[in-house]
């Protein structure tokens, strides 16, 4: 029988989820950005999200310091961005396509979806940090999403729209 931290992480590894790399800057201004699975819709009214950051990570101490933070949909061709921003490669955004939008928010080129968020509140949940964001801006092209299940990383089949 498993414990149950495997038991949970089997269960919710077999949970698809879409595929985002969340981005912001330093306060040197420097683009930092991570892959990040744990993103939901909250509510239409304000408009809201949230996504989870784990506390050792590397990044935690500037995205519970910035007040701004963009959420980068990935498409569905774009499993490398996932697997760079996953990684500890040092300067990940010299790899890829990118610009400052007019937030001030690095934003990854040719995204699914892009959701500029203003940091509303930091929810301390265990050894993970949720961060809840306003939404300021949106830019969904309608590609389609890059997803994650059963630590595989993929596109939609083209049978479940049969």
């Amino acid at each position: 029988m498993l414990d149950k931290t495997a038991a949970f992480k089997r269960a919710l590894g077999n949970y698809p989820t879409g595929v985002t790399v969340v981005t912001a800057c330093t306060d040197t201004n420097e683009p930092i950005g991570l892959t990040v699975n744990s993103f939901a819709s909250v509510s239409l009214d304000p408009l809201l999200i949230l996504w989870s950051l784990d506390k050792k990570s590397q990044l935690h101490p500037y995205f519970t310091t910035t007040q701004k933070f963009a959420v980068n949909i990935l498409a569905s061709n774009q499993e490398q961005l996932c697997t760079l921003f996953a990684s500890k490669i040092p300067d990940r955004f010299a790899q890829v396509k990118w610009a400052y939008s007019p937030h001030n928010l690095p934003i990854l080129h040719n995204v699914a979806a892009v959701l500029q968020c203003q940091t509303v509140r930091q929810v301390d949940a265990g050894d993970h940090t949720i961060i809840i964001g306003q939404v300021l801006d949106i830019d969904d092209t309608q590609q389609e999403p890059l997803l994650y299940h059963r630590r595989h990383i993929g596109q939609i089949p083209a049978s479940f729209y049969e």
